[in-house]
């Protein structure tokens, strides 16, 4: 008898018309998965097979706009979800509803799994989790209870650097942590064991069932610092256990993440989704698909974009399009800058708000944006093949390769913000989302001259579970000081730096701890809102407003 292995997970809701949906699911062996509404609405899909695991992207249409719809998965013809006595109300799928309804964002990045119920957490309550029984609590109360309509999840949301106890027992009983590459996954089947332990907590299946959710990578879904100059990625591909790392962390990335990201039409037009689909094992063609993506970064294209009605989310991945020659160095290469360029300027569907979501900073503290960009001089050789090499030495050490490592792309982001949020259709906010520095702040750049119409914002949150070492706190609100700047600039100045596009301030921040942001779009207001997770009595945790602003007053 076939049963739910994973999931389901409610991915792209049409932002549009409201009238579809998918849902991603794994099962246990081949089957017809299928997805079925009370009012008629429904879809089915038969399961493809990667490396003896089957899955399944379900296209739900007759979705009616405006309403929150339950939903029942049945694998050939039996249901398996939602669970016999779940504690949790019925997962739905809400559909938008015409006019100005307000858009909720919640968004965050740098996820742990957490640990089983009745283990000692060491980081602290899940934010992702806590949001999970408070929204559960408040629409037990009240089904037409404020929740958020998309989640996104900016980065991180496996770690294949470092495991769990309980994953770091499941890799011993398979082979020796003595031999490359130790206590860190090295393939596809290790990698499913990451997405079961994050995706199989009770609390967050339900959470991703009834929220849709929007996904891209950072380093740590593959590895730490991944691909953060040609000198590392050089030692990297000599090593014998990367090859086989790389391309199970984008096999799995494009199954359990990329491809809940695209809505049903690019799903019909996508190559590899119809050949792993139409044949009886996809694994081989993903293979293929995978090494030519980690040996050719312009291979493939990881960035997307979605629209909301008048909200449009552009997707931006910082991580495997990056240009990695020092002399040009770029965090995407020419035809990922162009497509992005293009969709942040497409006016044929007017928005209101313009959110950009990118896993790295745009805008850091100005002490860690002027230290990277003195290292990027340095390693590209303005003082010296000497300091090029400790420039190497430090970049790796200080994790030195966010936006302001690439100078040239830090600039040309600034330039087309200012285009996108200037003139008389500019949107009402430009925001940059933002996680992987482990706290959250808010930032607003100013250009010297004039400056875009619409205000931009720099949005950071992460945690969403994890730790920052006190001295790294430190380090970071020393950042932000007056003697940071100061220090900054004087790195500036051995480096050669020109004058930085803008300038910017802290407008919020930073706070430390396990959080999400809650961004409300309501026509062109929009209003900020930060929970943390917190531990209350008995092992139980809440969520405590932090922040809670109007950025468009």
């Amino acid at each position: 008898m076939v049963g739910l292995r994973l999931g389901p997970l409610l991915r792209y809701v049409d932002g549009g018309s409201g009238t579809s949906a998918t849902v991603w699911v794994e099962a246990d062996r081949p089957c017809t998965a299928e997805v079925r509404c009370p009012d008629g609405a429904r879809g089915s899909a038969r399961t493809f097979q990667i490396a003896g695991h089957h899955y399944a992207l379900i296209p739900v249409t007759g979705l009616a706009p405006g309403t929150a719809t339950p939903y029942e998965v049945l694998l050939d013809g039996r249901r398996v979800w939602p669970p016999e006595c779940s504690p949790f109300p019925p997962s739905v799928i809400r559909t938008p509803a015409p006019g100005a309804a307000p858009l909720r964002v919640a968004f965050g990045s740098c996820r742990w799994a957490a640990p089983p119920k009745g283990e000692r957490d060491p980081a602290g309550p899940d934010a992702l989790d806590t949001l999970a029984t408070t929204l559960a609590a408040r629409l037990a109360a009240d089904p037409d209870a404020e929740r958020p309509d998309v989640l996104l999840l900016l980065g991180d949301q496996v770690y294949a650097d470092s495991v769990s106890r309980a994953t770091r027992r499941w890799l011993a009983a398979r082979r020796d942590l003595a031999d490359p590459p130790w206590a860190q996954v090295g393939d596809y089947d290790e990698y499913t064991r990451l997405y079961d332990e994050s995706w199989g907590d009770p609390e967050v299946r339900w959470l991703l069932s009834t929220v849709p959710s929007c996904m891209i990578f950072d380093d740590h879904d593959v590895i730490d610092d991944w691909n953060t100059s040609a000198a590392w990625l050089a030692e990297m591909r000599a090593t014998p256990w990367w090859s086989e790392r790389l391309v199970g962390g984008l096999m799995s990335y494009w199954v359990y993440q990329h491809l809940g990201n695209l809505p049903p039409a690019e799903l019909a037009t996508d190559p590899l989704y119809a050949t792993v689909c139409g044949s009886p094992d996809g694994t081989d063609a993903l293979r293929r698909f995978a090494a030519e993506a980690g040996a050719d970064p312009a291979a493939v294209r990881w960035s997307y974009r979605r629209d909301f009605g008048r909200v449009r989310l552009l997707m931006v991945d910082s991580r495997a399009a990056r240009v990695l020659d020092e002399q040009k160095r770029a965090m995407l290469d020419e035809a990922e800058a162009e497509w992005v360029r293009e969709q942040v300027l497409d006016a044929s569907v007017p928005y209101d708000h313009l959110l950009i979501g990118t896993s790295l900073p745009w805008l850091l503290p100005p002490l860690v944006h002027d230290a990277e960009g003195w290292n990027a001089a340095l390693c590209r050789g303005e003082r010296g093949p000497r300091w090029a090499r400790f420039g190497e030495k430090v970049r790796r050490r200080a994790d030195l390769e966010h936006w302001a490592a690439f100078p040239s792309s830090f600039a040309g982001l600034a330039e087309l913000i200012a285009r996108a949020g200037t003139g008389p259709r500019a949107p009402a906010t430009v925001c940059v989302l933002s996680g992987d520095v482990h706290h959250a702040y808010l930032a607003e750049p100013v250009w010297p001259t004039g400056g875009p119409d619409a205000r931009v914002l720099q949005l950071t949150c992460s945690p969403v579970h994890n730790s920052v070492p006190a001295t790294l706190r430190a380090a970071f609100r020393f950042g932000w000081s007056r003697w940071g700047r100061r220090l900054g600039r004087a790195l500036a100045r051995h480096g050669r730096l020109g004058t930085p596009p803008v300038r910017w301030r802290r407008t919020g921040g930073p706070w430390f701890g396990n959080q999400l942001m809650t961004l409300t779009l309501t026509g062109r207001a929009a209003r900020l809102r930060l929970d943390q997770a917190r531990a209350g009595r008995g092992g139980s945790t809440r969520l405590v407003t932090v922040l809670d602003e109007d950025l468009t007053p």
